[in-house]
């Protein structure tokens, strides 16, 4: 588990370094895999229907409830190593 928090580090440290964004869906993956694992299941309510963009996050984070905190963790490193390829 150590060696997967210290990839995960590292991903987060990567995500930084791509020359271009990220589609919208991909950035929604992102924070909602890393919400996950590190806050756990989504927690407070819903927010309103005129932010959309905070909807949005929750939306994305609220359907990775039950997600074991090294699976979010995985799945944060292999979409950020993908990204590595085709973003820089």
């Amino acid at each position: 588990m150590a060696d997967l928090k210290a990839q995960f580090a590292q991903a987060q440290q990567d995500v930084k370094t791509l020359t271009r964004r990220p589609d919208n869906d991909t950035m929604l993956f992102l924070y909602a895999h890393y919400k996950q694992a590190t806050e756990g299941d989504v927690h407070g309510s819903r927010p309103g229907m005129l932010d959309m963009v905070g909807r949005a996050k929750y939306d994305a984070w609220a359907k990775l409830k039950g997600m074991k905190t090294d699976e979010a963790m995985k799945k944060y490193i292999d979409k950020v190593a993908a990204l590595l390829k085709t973003h820089k």
